[in-house]
């Protein structure tokens, strides 16, 4: 099958190798001049404007973006007026839901089919795969099912679950979930999940970075809480051996920890990065979501803070903490 692809990063030009070396045929684009000519030596056709990309494409085309969500829009506006009925669009990127729905119905005005995938793989996908949650009309969803196979992880990479007899696709790392905005919703709930997960590994590792408190010298005044036994914390843990041990037969083994034991190994003190957690969008949305239909959902909206705390979000509120403290009780800061 046919594909073109906008946007070549880190994930759009691995999945574009990912669908030629299944034997598709990709027309690519990219503001990154360097990067469509890195992928016309492997074999793609290359265009290096979106009338010339459009095209190169055989009609009815269909068009995948692997750009970030800010552009999505201004992009799709460009290749609108290019576009004719019966082509495809394809967001792949982490969209918001509410847009797939909006530019679903806008584009249905011209007859232009919407599909959103929720993508996620990262830089590893060219190698593993990607695990694809599909948004869409079902006619639509079914044209490209070629597509989607070849991008997913092969069948043999992971067994289905023991006892599993129903039909369909889910058991090939591929899922309609539903109509337009569904697969981004779905990702969205992914990517929440995500950092709730990478938050209690994170604070996990913390604690036992710092289960050696007990030898550490302590302030003894009346700014510091004391240590009251002290000697419940004499323990000087490896913390990469601690990752690399779990890694075998426990209940959290799992990729995540596989990467933390790989990130340990390289850097056990992780002196090179600065602990300024980014949060894309995914994070926010699905608490938003969670508020609206009422659903608890602590550990992953706690997830999420912790992540603005980290970039010094709270550093006014916690400067004016210490303001109250020195107001109502004659409290100093402590270097």
């Amino acid at each position: 099958m046919q594909l073109g692809m906008i946007g070549l990063g880190r994930m759009g030009s691995n999945m574009v190798q990912r669908l030629m070396d299944d034997g598709h045929d990709c027309v690519v684009f990219d503001v990154n001049a360097e990067a469509v000519e890195t992928l016309e030596q492997k074999g793609a056709t290359g265009a290096h404007s979106l009338p010339d990309f459009v095209s190169a494409l055989e009609k009815p085309r269909a068009i995948w973006l692997m750009v970030p969500a800010a552009l999505v829009d201004r992009i799709i506006d460009d290749l609108a007026t290019h576009l004719e009925p019966g082509d495809i669009l394809i967001d792949g990127g982490n969209s918001w839901y509410h847009d797939d729905i909006r530019r679903a119905r806008s584009l249905q005005q011209q007859e232009i089919h919407y599909v959103d995938v929720g993508t996620s793989g990262g830089v590893f996908g060219l190698e593993r795969g990607y695990c694809l949650m599909i948004g869409g009309e079902a006619p639509t969803v079914e044209r490209l099912d070629a597509v989607f196979a070849s991008l997913a992880p092969p069948f043999e990479s992971v067994p289905p679950t023991p006892g599993r007899d129903k039909p369909g696709t889910a058991q090939n790392g591929y899922l309609h979930c539903g109509p337009h905005g569904a697969g981004h919703f779905v990702k969205m709930v992914h990517n929440g999940i995500e950092y709730g997960m990478m938050a209690a590994m994170a604070e996990g590792f913390n604690l036992l970075q710092h289960a050696n408190a007990g030898r550490q010298e302590r302030d003894t005044d009346a700014e510091t809480t004391p240590l009251r036994h002290p000697e419940h914390y004499q323990y000087d843990f490896d913390v990469g051996e601690i990752a690399e041990v779990w890694r075998r037969g426990s209940v959290i083994g799992s990729w995540l920890l596989d990467l933390t034991a790989h990130s340990l190994l390289a850097d056990s003190s992780l002196e090179h990065f600065a602990g300024k957690v980014s949060d894309s969008g995914e994070g926010r949305w699905t608490a938003l979501a969670a508020i609206e239909t009422g659903v608890p959902m602590p550990v992953l909206s706690s997830a999420l803070f912790s992540r603005f705390s980290s970039r010094g979000e709270d550093d006014f509120a916690n400067r004016l903490l210490s303001a109250m403290r020195a107001e109502f009780g004659g409290h100093a800061e402590k270097s």
